[in-house]
């Protein structure tokens, strides 16, 4: 399996298997340097090739010597998703830098870290050498290239912080290197342990048709609108700005708003906007399409896509899992009277649809039958951890759910649970402050002598 060239996308000057600095900025309070990193693709057999992992080290201003502070890796959400950008130290990061440096992962495959895209991933060879080679863009090579940046930076131990799919990275990192780790803070992250991805659908499809319940119940008026569209749209082509045809499906992504704290009210702006007069009668505004279109494009994260459903595998084929469980639930099918809005789950669809995915659609449907995906979670290692680790719960998330996370915590030893009603799976884009000081305050308390 071919590793997209031997030193590919590697910035000029970088030996594999390294660590350069290529950039220290100063700006608003905030202190930042780029890190990029030459690992193996498969560390395992690191003859195999290299990738290139950036990373951004953040830290306050008051500090005169980062270098003296504990440092705190942040491990984002997704699967597929880059870290963030920040322009100035708010919300958790501000809360953060206070007492670490924090270092910003793009995780393999996202932002300035070698791409994986429709673009890149031809280099690997045809669709089965491109699935074999996504095979390494799990949680448990993302620990692993954790660990190989870790020894590089020379840090002893170190903190995460990590935000729902980056929950997920921390159990595995909990099961393969505990020994690393300082404490470990998790929001709207405890996967199942044990869960198939079946269950894991039955799960969020059941709170999703509670939050489209509770959002309709606060704005009636909007699913009218909804009900509107849908109707229009059954009878009328509208198309997207990309040029794309839209169709009901698409509509219901708009249901992505509903896993919002404060987000979730955005939707309404969304739907009171969605029709305009014309001298065709009305029609889907432009402001209405450009929302649809924010919401279903991939062309920034399509490992997203093409990855979400095998975060669960562990030993078996994932097979397009939200789209078999859909048909226990009909009142999410495009075709119902009524559709509800769905929320992260990833239909063959998407791939024929979206002009970033439609080059990937045979090696999705490759990912999707793959049946022999590796352990993530350690048991035994998990229920005898000693790493304090402090976790937020929310009672109504509809992307990771309650009671599969409540159970997680249960079989992990040294865990803590915050179980809260009054936040969202984006709590921390909200109350990110509040939160992360909360998590430490939990994990010094649960520290170990």
């Amino acid at each position: 399996m071919s590793a997209l060239g031997p030193n590919a996308h590697l910035p000029a000057g970088i030996a594999p298997f390294g660590h350069v600095v290529t950039g220290e900025h100063e700006f608003r309070g905030m202190r930042t340097v780029e890190h990029h990193f030459t690992l193996p693709l498969d560390h395992a057999r690191p003859e195999v090739g290299v990738i290139n992992l950036f990373a951004r080290e953040l830290s306050s201003t008051e500090h005169a010597d980062p270098a003296a502070l504990p440092w705190l890796l942040y491990l984002q959400g997704g699967p597929g998703g880059a870290s963030p950008r920040p322009g100035s130290l708010s919300g958790w990061m501000a809360e953060a830098a206070k007492t670490f440096r924090i270092l910003l992962l793009d995780q393999r495959g996202t932002g300035l870290s070698t791409p994986a895209n429709r673009q890149t991933l031809p280099l690997c060879g045809d669709a089965a050498a491109q699935s074999a080679y996504l095979t390494h863009f799990r949680a448990d090579s993302i620990v692993h290239d954790a660990e190989a940046i870790r020894a590089l930076l020379g840090a002893d131990k170190w903190s995460t912080f990590g935000q729902s799919y980056g929950g997920f990275c921390t159990l595995t990192y909990l099961s393969i290197a505990p020994e690393a780790l300082e404490r470990c803070l998790v929001t709207g992250g405890l996967a199942s342990l044990t869960a198939t991805v079946d269950d894991v659908y039955r799960a969020t499809y059941a709170r999703m048709a509670e939050r489209n319940a509770e959002y309709f119940g606060w704005y009636p008026s909007d699913r009218v609108v909804l009900d509107r569209a849908i109707g229009h749209l059954r009878t009328t082509a509208e198309h997207l700005p990309d040029g794309r045809l839209l169709t009901v499906g698409l509509v219901q992504m708009l249901g992505q708003f509903l896993g919002g704290n404060a987000r979730i009210h955005q939707l309404h702006h969304v739907f009171e906007q969605a029709f305009v007069p014309t001298p065709g009668g009305e029609r889907l505004s432009d402001a209405f399409l450009a929302a649809v279109q924010a919401q279903a494009e991939r062309a920034t994260h399509p490992l997203y896509a093409l990855m979400h459903e095998s975060i669960y595998a562990q030993g078996t084929a994932t097979d397009w899992s939200a789209e078999r469980v859909l048909e226990d639930f009909p009142a999410f099918s495009p075709d119902a009277a009524a559709p509800l809005l769905t929320g992260e789950m990833v239909y063959r669809w998407y791939f024929e649809n979206d002009p970033a995915l439609r080059p990937l659609e045979a090696v999705a449907s490759l990912v999707a039958e793959r049946d022999d995906w590796g352990r993530l979670y350690d048991l035994a290692a998990l229920a005898a951890n000693t790493v304090p680790v402090a976790a937020v719960v929310y009672t109504h998330d509809v992307y990771v759910d309650k009671d599969l996370s409540l159970a997680t915590a249960d079989a992990v030893g040294n865990l803590r649970v915050w179980e809260t009603a009054d936040f969202h799976h984006d709590g921390i884009a909200d109350e990110g402050s509040e939160i992360f000081k909360r998590l430490l305050g939990l994990t010094n308390e649960r520290a170990l002598p």
